[in-house]
């Protein structure tokens, strides 16, 4: 859940914002390439923004973010508080906003072309601006769109395996429990994919399925709270919604 909240805190608004830029700001010869591009990224496997995060971005993290957070509020602030490594819950939450930032972005940016023109047309002709149009007109009336989006997302990132196997640092008992952004850690899908092979008696085995159970049953309760919120906006809704 730590790892999940740091890529939905990173993601969900940097998502927002590229499907707005594409579909309100963006001209036509910039808005078809980009949107091609994001539709390309939110195609590659997960395992590739893996290999690329434990090999090229992880460094990038160290150096240009978490050395920094270190030296300014490690001595002040527990979070920073751990010698950063690159390897750690901070960067696999990071790299889960990067690689679910395309899902989330087209799903939205697909909302906000269905949008009936005539809601930009009523606030264009009492003056509004393009930003204030699409404030006040188009994203309330998609905004049980937007939750849902924002529910796939974090399903995608709940459930994420490789990915944050290759760099969460898949620390082992107690030491997964993480004290800080930078401490290594594990997931419940990490640590199924780490141990179940090694599983060599019944008891390991039958708790390496009873964590996917977990899972399972989080996912679960997670889809069935986003359809009860969806569901309740809709209902509630002056504007109506998707």
């Amino acid at each position: 859940m730590v790892s999940s909240g740091i890529a939905m805190a990173i993601g969900v608004p940097v998502s927002l914002g590229i499907a707005i830029f594409l579909s309100e700001i963006a001209g036509s010869k910039i808005r078809t390439p980009l949107s091609f591009i994001v539709e390309l990224l939110a195609a590659v496997p997960s395992i590739i923004y893996g290999f690329w995060a434990l090999f090229v971005f992880r460094f990038w993290m160290v150096d240009y973010i978490e050395r920094p957070l270190h030296d300014l509020f490690g001595g002040t602030i527990p979070l920073f508080a751990k010698t950063p490594f690159g390897l750690d819950v901070f960067t696999a939450g990071v790299v889960l906003a990067i690689m679910i930032i395309p899902i989330i972005s087209s799903i939205i940016r697909e909302l906000l072309q269905v949008v009936p023109s005539i809601q930009r047309e009523a606030a264009y002709s009492l003056g509004a601006t393009r930003w204030e149009t699409t404030k006040i007109a188009v994203l309330p009336y998609m905004k049980s769109g937007i939750l849902g989006a924002t529910i796939i997302g974090l399903g995608r990132a709940i459930g994420e395996t490789m990915l944050v196997t290759l760099i969460i640092g898949n620390a082992i008992g107690l030491n997964a429990i993480p004290t800080s952004l930078f401490s290594q850690s594990q997931t419940l899908s990490s640590l199924i994919a780490n141990e179940f092979n090694e599983a060599a008696s019944d008891l390991h085995l039958s708790a390496l399925i009873g964590l996917g159970a977990v899972l399972l049953v989080l996912a679960m309760v997670i889809n069935v709270f986003a359809r009860i919120l969806v569901y309740k906006m809709v209902k509630t809704s002056p504007v109506g919604g998707m």
